[in-house]
């Protein structure tokens, strides 16, 4: 199996310039490269650029993959709608960093199949589905960055005793992108159906919940965010806007937040969790199994008796497929022949069955292949 790497980077706040995309082009000839794109894949050779350095200048998302199972993704958003603060308790290990650059915080995560490799899909456009992430980020749903220490918990890059992070509303009913996310992570479902029992149900604030904090808002303060409204890219205020609401419904009276549990409490009921499942799929393949026999005995026993009703032409079918001298044939008359046998055997007439299947044998002593068959059914 050759070597494939795929490097696909993408703009989304900031269109490239064209000198920006003149300078991307010196670090190489055959990438695709738009105002809002770099793609470039490789068979032989390696990426020239530095994607941190990329990422710091140039483009809002980056993903890596390789046939030998590396897998890299990379998010940049603003501090104003992803404060250090929010994403640092859950960028604790190697598969899951979070760099500050300038006014962004750069989000790194990283997976390696220890099997040894995967088959790629070089038409798969895997980071146009994981992107929304960014945005679900941007307004204050940090499932992913939970996810993402999750992956870090199941590799083993944290102590048992460390307690989880904040847990996120919603973590049992992913969207597709993060459903996406945790393939893309190779985290075990029964690892995020545990951790997703703290914190099960994502509730969506209603527009008296709105109102009420809007009212609440000093006037300098709304005035300033028409300002940036009109100024800046409005997905970046209404993100942050949705961000300060969702805090400020957390510090409502009456609502608790979960209590954290540490690594071991929740990596010890991914296990129990997983032997359930287990004994259960065992349990309904057993069911499954003997419907399946219950089902092949009942149908061999209506044919059993439809070939009872007809024996004297059976034998005779018996003698005509013989004579073919057609090994299919033959493969037939014997499986016929079992059947015949069987059927004598339960009206008491196994010896008048034998006597038969012995005769056929004297007249066809002179067909090694079919007499190889009649040794093989114990004719």
């Amino acid at each position: 199996m050759s070597e494939y790497q795929r490097y696909e980077f993408q703009a989304v706040d900031r269109l490239l310039t064209r000198d920006e995309q003149q300078t991307l082009r010196r670090y190489s000839s055959r990438a695709t490269i738009t105002p809002s794109s770099f793609v470039v894949d490789y068979s032989w050779g390696s990426f020239k650029g530095d994607v941190a350095v990329w990422m710091s200048k140039y483009f809002d998302a980056f993903q890596y993959c390789s046939n030998w199972g590396s897998r890299e993704l990379m998010l940049r958003l603003p501090l104003e709608v992803l404060p250090m603060a929010a994403a640092e308790p859950y960028c604790a290990g190697e598969r899951a960093s979070a760099l500050r650059s300038g006014e962004y915080v750069v989000l790194a995560f990283r997976s390696e199949d220890d099997g040894g490799g995967e088959w790629i899909d070089e038409d798969q456009d895997t980071l146009a589905t994981l992107l929304p992430i960014r945005e679900e980020l941007a307004s204050g749903d940090l499932r992913a960055l939970y996810l993402a220490w999750l992956a870090c918990a199941q590799a083993g890059e944290l102590g048992d005793e460390v307690l989880e992070p904040p847990c996120p509303p919603g973590l049992g009913a992913l969207t597709p992108p993060l459903d996406a996310f945790a393939d893309f992570l190779r985290i075990d479902r029964d690892l995020i159906d545990v951790a997703a029992t703290a914190n099960p149900t994502l509730e969506h604030p209603d527009d008296a919940a709105i109102e009420e904090w809007v009212s609440a808002m000093p006037d300098p303060e709304k005035a300033s965010i028409l300002v940036r409204l009109l100024r800046g890219p409005a997905a970046h205020v209404r993100a942050g806007l949705l961000r300060r609401f969702g805090e400020w419904c957390s510090q409502v009276p009456g609502r608790s937040a979960p209590q954290p549990r540490t690594i071991g409490e929740i990596l010890s009921g991914s296990r129990a969790r997983a032997e359930q499942r287990r004994r259960r799929e065992a349990e309904l393949a057993d069911r499954e199994r003997a419907r399946r026999e219950r089902l092949a005995a009942e149908e061999r026993e209506r044919v059993l008796l439809r070939l009872a009703g007809r024996e004297e032409e059976a034998w005779q079918q018996v003698d005509d497929l013989l004579a073919t001298r057609q090994p299919k044939r033959y493969d037939e008359a014997i499986a016929l022949l079992k059947d015949l046998r069987y059927v004598c055997a339960r009206a008491g007439r196994s010896g008048e069955a034998q006597a038969r299947i012995v005769r056929l044998r004297e007249v066809h002593a002179r067909k090694p292949s079919l007499l190889a068959r009649f040794r093989k059914a114990e004719l």
